[in-house]
């Protein structure tokens, strides 16, 4: 089983980078890797709670995010910058994910045997 990080910097409402994180650490949970995901940046709107998609005439894949523990994807992490610069608290968001700070992601980084970034 191999340890994969999925790194999500991309805004839930610019474009389809997002979706496709979400989608490639479901693919790869799928197979019996071992997943974790990380919010970065922009990617931290994501886990804010009652995201309207609809009213950009988005699809809504945020009821997806939710299937990440079906998948045993139950490592998730956010960076408490990004929280920070978002004015977001963790224990507000819609999934329950660890803040990071800069040196735990680096040392998070290191860990793994593959990285997505997206």
């Amino acid at each position: 089983m191999k340890h994969i990080l999925v790194i999500n910097h991309s805004s839930p409402f610019s474009h389809q980078n997002g979706r496709e994180a979400l989608d490639t650490a479901l693919i790869f949970a799928a197979i019996d890797q071992h997943v974790s995901v990380l919010f970065q940046g922009d990617a931290v709107l994501c886990l804010k709670p009652d995201q309207q998609p609809q009213a950009a005439q988005l699809k809504d894949y945020f009821k997806t995010l939710k299937t990440l523990d079906l998948y045993d994807v139950e490592q998730l992490y956010v960076c408490q910058q990004s929280l920070d610069e978002y004015q977001l608290k963790a224990e507000s968001l819609s999934l329950e994910a660890t803040p990071l700070n800069a040196s735990e992601i680096t040392a998070l980084i290191k860990k793994q045997e593959h990285i997505v970034t997206l």
